[in-house]
């Protein structure tokens, strides 16, 4: 699933990566960077893609004959190591009610060239818990 800022509380601290992708696809263009190189998704990203990612109406700019999908995985307090893929909203919702702050990594990944990018990093924030003065 995609996520948008304002579906995050604490949205300072976002890092978008289009500029990054922009570049790289330029080059690739250009023939400077070869497609084998940047056509080398994990397989297991490649799975969530096809299975679980969120459809977008983006062409993969690499092979130009489907459009990729946006996995988003979290990182943070208690989740495995490798992140948990977030499903939808839902998933969201629960770690903001935890007193714990997370980071969002929306990937776009093509299942036909395995070409992947990673789009932008999120904050998810957790509940922060009253201060004594407050009450």
């Amino acid at each position: 699933m995609g996520f948008s800022v304002d579906m995050l509380r604490g949205g300072g601290g976002v890092v978008d990566h289009q500029l990054a992708r922009r570049s790289l696809i330029n080059e690739v263009k250009k023939g400077r960077i070869s497609k084998d190189s940047v056509c080398d998704a994990h397989p297991e990203l490649i799975r969530a893609a096809k299975n679980i990612g969120e459809p977008s109406k983006t062409v993969c700019p690499i092979c130009e004959e489907v459009n990729v999908a946006l996995v988003t995985y979290v990182f943070g307090h208690g989740l495995p190591k490798n992140g948990k893929v977030l499903l939808d909203r839902r998933d969201v919702e629960k770690l903001q009610r935890t007193p714990y702050d997370y980071a969002a990594y929306v990937v776009e990944a093509c299942p036909s060239c395995k070409w992947h990018h990673l789009l932008r990093v999120l904050p998810i924030a957790g509940r922060r818990p009253r201060s004594r003065a407050a009450q």
